[in-house]
């Protein structure tokens, strides 16, 4: 089941350059799985293949009480620089 799409700007703090805690309407989720990277097809002159880049990340956040969702999350050009796209429960 499903929460479904959304367009939420999140907190998101990275280690290592990979997520570790999210922020979402008020509740804190520390990320409880290991993230896949979601990624995207980008054209670079100087090579002759599109490269990968990293725009967003799916993981597992798991709040202090328990309950856990998986999330998507994107790079956004928002003060938060991450826009969350979809939830599942």
């Amino acid at each position: 089941m499903g929460i479904g799409t959304l367009a939420a700007e999140v907190a998101v703090w990275m280690v290592g350059g990979v997520p570790a805690r999210l922020v979402w309407d008020g509740v804190r989720y520390r990320v409880s799985d290991e993230p896949t990277p979601i990624s995207e097809e980008t054209w670079a002159p100087q090579l002759t293949h599109a490269a990968r880049r990293v725009v967003g990340w799916r993981f597992q956040g798991t709040t202090p009480s328990g309950m856990s969702l998986m999330f998507e999350i994107v790079e956004a050009e928002c003060p938060t620089g991450w826009r969350l796209t979809r939830v599942y429960e």
